[in-house]
C-alpha cells in the first residue's frame, strides 16, 4: 500500500502500551489507513504486550507496502508501516511517547498523534484530534471529556472530580487558561514543535501530559481542544492515586513557577508575576491571621483588630491573584485556539458512538 498523505501531510500514531496484550493488537489493526507510519512503544511490559505489538506488527506490514521512501527512517531504510519498539527497562509513559516522538521527527513525519495501547480512544476520529495541526492552526492538539454532559457520560463521578481539579492547578501551570481535561493522552502535534521543545526537561512519569502542556507555553506553541466522549472498558488503571496526586501536584507548582520566571521575568517583564507574588503572600498571611483571631476569640481574647486586618489581607490577596490572572490569560490567548464540534462537517458527529475493543 503506498504511503497515503493526509492532504498533503505525513501522519504518524504512537501507540504506547504497558500491559496493554489484551487490547493493544487490536488498537494497532484498527488505526486509519491514512496513517503513513505506527510506532508501537511497549514499555518493558511483564505481560505478552510485546509478542502481540510484533505478532500483529507482521501481518499488517506483509498487508502493506509502503511506496514512499521518503518515509525511510534513519536506520537505513526501514519501510515497514508498524515499526515495533522495545524498552529495554520501564521508562514511565513520557518516555514511550518521547521515543516516538524522537523516531517520528527523524522518519520526517509532520504529524505525530499519540493512542494508548488500552482500547479508550475512539479510532474513528483520529482526524478531528489532528486537524488543527494539520491545518496549521495549531502546534498540538488534545482531546477533551469535559465540555458537555454528553462527553462525559462514561467518567465516573471520582474521575471526574480529580480531573476537574486537576485541570483547574494545570491552568495555572501551563497558562492555557481555556483549555480542560489535561491528562487526556489523545493528542497530536507537528514535527516542528516536538522539535522546539527539550524532551529531556520533561518528566517521563506521571504529569507528562500537563509538563508537556507548560514546555509548549513557554516555547509559545498554539494549543486547541478537540471535543470527545469519555470510553472506558474493562482495562486496569495502573496509576496509583496517591503517589499521582502528591507526585503531579508538586510538579504542577514547579512547572509555574519555571514558567513565570521564564517567561514574566527572564525573557520579559510582566506584571502578572508581581501580582502573583502579592496575591499569595496577602492570601496565605490573610487566612493565617483570621484562623488566630478564631483561635483568641475562643480564649475570649480581643481579637478584633487583628481579625480586620486579616479579613483586609485575605481580601487584597484575592484581588492582587485575580488581576494576575487576568493579566496571565491575556499574555497567553493567541497561543489558544478555540475548536468548533461542528467545524469540520466531513468528519461526522463530533460525539462518535462510543469505540468498543470487543
Amino acid at each position: 500500500m503506498e504511503a497515503t498523505m493526509y492532504k498533503g501531510k505525513r501522519i504518524a500514531v504512537v501507540v504506547t502500551a504497558y500491559d496493554e496484550a489484551a487490547f493493544v493488537g487490536r488498537v494497532i489493526e484498527t488505526i486509519p489507513d491514512f496513517v503513513d507510519r505506527i510506532y508501537a512503544v511497549d514499555d518493558a511490559s511483564p505481560d505478552d504486550s510485546w509478542q502481540v505489538i510484533q505478532r500483529v506488527a507482521t501481518r499488517v506490514n506483509a498487508e502493506s507496502e509502503v511506496a514512499d521512501q521518503a518515509l525511510t527512517a534513519a536506520d537505513g531504510g526501514d519501510e515497514r508501516r508498524v515499526v515495533p519498539i522495545r524498552h529495554a527497562e520501564n521508562r514511565g509513559y513520557g518516555g514511550a511517547v518521547k521515543t516516538g516522538y524522537r523516531r517520528a521527527v527523524a522518519d520526517d513525519i509532520d504529524v505525530v498523534a499519540v493512542m494508548n495501547g488500552d482500547g479508550q480512544m475512539d479510532p474513528t476520529i483520529l482526524d478531528r484530534i489532528i486537524d488543527p495541526v494539520v491545518a496549521g492552526e495549531a502546534d498540538y492538539a488534545k482531546g477533551n471529556r469535559l465540555l458537555s454532559s454528553d462527553d462525559r457520560d462514561g467518567m465516573s463521578t471520582f474521575r471526574f472530580v480529580g480531573n476537574a481539579m486537576l485541570t483547574g492547578l494545570s491552568k495555572f501551570a501551563t497558562g492555557y487558561w481555556s483549555l480542560g481535561d489535561p491528562q487526556n493522552g489523545y493528542t497530536a502535534i507537528s514535527s516542528e514543535a516536538i522539535e522546539r521543545l527539550d524532551l529531556d526537561e520533561i518528566t517521563d512519569q506521571y504529569g507528562f501530559l500537563n509538563h508537556l502542556l507548560t514546555h509548549l507555553n513557554v516555547a509559545g506553541c498554539r494549543v486547541a481542544d478537540v471535543p470527545m466522549s469519555a470510553i472506558y472498558g474493562d482495562e486496569d488503571s495502573s496509576i496509583k492515586y496517591g503517589p499521582f496526586i502528591r507526585f503531579v501536584s508538586l510538579l504542577l507548582l514547579r512547572s509555574f513557577c519555571w514558567r513565570l520566571k521564564t517567561r514574566y521575568v527572564v525573557r520579559s517583564f510582566n506584571p502578572a508575576v508581581v501580582y502573583y507574588a502579592v496575591g499569595t503572600l496577602g492570601l496565605a498571611g490573610g487566612l493565617a491571621g483570621l484562623g488566630g483571631s478564631i483561635v483568641r476569640a475562643g480564649r475570649g481574647d480581643d481579637a478584633f483588630a487583628g481579625g480586620l486586618s486579616s479579613f483586609v489581607a485575605t481580601l487584597l490577596g484575592l484581588v492582587s491573584l485575580g488581576s494576575a490572572i487576568r493579566l496571565d490569560a491575556e499574555a497567553n490567548e493567541d497561543l489558544e485556539v478555540s475548536c468548533d464540534e461542528n467545524s469540520n462537517p466531513s468528519d461526522g458527529d463530533a460525539r462518535a458512538p462510543a469505540y468498543s475493543m470487543e
